[in-house]
């Protein structure tokens, strides 16, 4: 990534991750990841239990940044599956949010 110019391109992407993803401290963990990278947006559980939605804005490199983590996810998650897409940057946040 370093040195290519698409990593400081303003991006959007929606995830959607599944798994043990509930009641490990996903949000909160992805929310500090997020601030430590400059990303901006929200994360929130989806009612199904066993997935996690964000939104996330921000540098290209950064936002990546944040994905890769969320493959992974804290100690106690188990990801099964992510969805990525990406989408036209919008700049509508100030901050990053855990949704409730």
């Amino acid at each position: 990534m370093e040195g290519d110019p698409r990593a400081e391109e303003l991006v959007r992407a929606h995830l959607i991750v599944r798994g043990v993803v509930q009641g490990v401290f996903f949000r909160a963990n992805m929310k500090r990841v997020a601030d430590e990278h400059n990303v901006r947006g929200w994360v929130r559980n989806l009612p199904d239990g066993e997935s996690v939605e964000a939104i996330l804005e921000g540098r290209r490199a950064d936002v990546e940044r944040v994905i890769c983590w969320s493959l992974r996810g804290p100690r106690y998650a188990r990801v099964l599956e992510a969805h990525v897409e990406f989408q036209d940057y919008r700049g509508e946040f100030s901050d990053f949010r855990i949704r409730y």
